[in-house]
């Protein structure tokens, strides 16, 4: 449980003047080490196809586009991972939109090869990646039924899933009236379940998609609810909205700097109870991260050495080197982790072959 109440939160995303800086400082009480942490990974999309529509999205094409992923073979996959491994990557993240296999043109390749739905395919690449490199799966696909969840649990060290908003007004908005997998009914179901399986979890907030501060301070609350429950949430995620020329929100405002400095403050303060890191993607604050670590983030979260950001593929990662001046400038230490966070390696959360494998990686960072 927090202390605080959704009252106090709403003050902070409100706050003007001296008392934001105030807010943010209070942050600096609370901040258990002078660490600041970061995954090397490979980011692969198996497929950019996807049954939700939003308004935001620069991932999802349509099949008639001759330049979509349709579906990756397991062998485009295994090259991606051994180039990953050569540069000490060490999480495959695995993205795709939401029940691709709805789609004729992802249903009809994955018959070609073997198989009937997606989940059983990505549970073979999952697999595929464990016996045959250094590196540990981490799967994000959106929504998915306890039963997949149960399966995927077995070949991932952790998986996520942003909420980005658990008001159900923001169906009604272009963020997300096109996009059926985004009823915060679902996300929070899906999250919940994921606690039950006892899946170390990713998940956070969007802002600037047309929420009000009010409805942030909800999410948050959401998020909080559930951590309490199953104590699976391993970091949250605080996302600006970017607008670029090719998506339907492009004429939209995006958050301003206080915006984001409010409420990854506010997020700071609302774990500060837990164990929780608070992340900010640096490929879209590139010029004012340092700021976000001032107020209580101790992520950058995945970084890749060798791979795009195909749902943001208009902001490149920063090099790893100039991650570890900027966090060095702020004062801080950069140091990789692996993309579950140490407190769940442990039989309670992982099975044998995954265990084993977290346990033999985290040696070597």
């Amino acid at each position: 449980m927090t202390k605080y109440s959704k009252e106090d939160i709403l003050s902070i995303l409100n706050a003007e003047q001296s008392d934001i800086t105030r807010y943010m400082a209070k942050t600096a009480q609370y901040r258990k080490s002078n660490l600041i942490t970061y995954s090397k990974n490979v980011f692969i999309p198996l497929t950019e196809i996807c049954r939700n529509d939003c308004g935001y999205c620069n991932f999802k094409k349509d099949p008639s586009d001759s330049e979509a992923i349709i579906l990756k073979t397991k062998k485009e996959v295994y090259d991606e991972l051994k180039i990953a491994e050569k540069y000490g990557c060490k999480e495959a993240l695995f993205t795709f939109g939401e029940d691709a296999d709805e789609e004729d043109a992802v249903l009809e390749r994955l018959n070609e090869f073997g198989y009937d739905n997606m989940v059983d395919y990505v549970v073979d690449i999952c697999q595929m990646t464990l016996d045959e490199t250094n590196l540990l799966p981490h799967t994000n696909g959106g929504n998915f039924s306890y039963d997949a969840l149960k399966k995927l649990k077995e070949v991932n060290v952790s998986m996520g899933m942003m909420l980005e908003n658990s008001s159900k007004r923001l169906m009604e908005l272009p963020a997300h009236k096109k996009s059926p997998g985004k009823n915060p009914e679902l996300r929070l179901e899906s999250i919940s379940n994921a606690g039950k399986l006892k899946i170390p979890y990713t998940t956070g907030i969007l802002i600037g998609i047309g929420e009000t501060r009010k409805e942030i301070v909800d999410s948050l609350f959401d998020i909080h609810e559930i951590y309490d429950k199953y104590g699976h949430i391993q970091e949250i995620i605080i996302q600006n909205f970017t607008s670029t020329p090719e998506i339907e929100m492009k004429d939209s405002p995006e958050p301003s700097l206080l915006d984001m400095i409010r409420t990854v403050t506010a997020a700071a303060l609302l774990f500060e109870d837990t164990d929780v890191s608070i992340q900010v993607p640096p490929n879209l604050n590139y010029d004012t991260a340092q700021i976000f670590l001032l107020c209580g983030a101790d992520d950058w979260g995945g970084v890749s050495p060798v791979s795009h950001d195909y749902v943001n593929p208009t902001s490149p990662w920063p090099t790893i080197d100039t991650l570890d001046s900027l966090t060095a400038d702020s004062g801080f230490e950069l140091t990789e982790r692996l993309c579950i966070y140490e407190k769940y390696i442990n039989g309670e959360w992982l099975n044998d072959a995954l265990l084993e494998k977290s346990l033999n990686l985290l040696k070597h960072l």
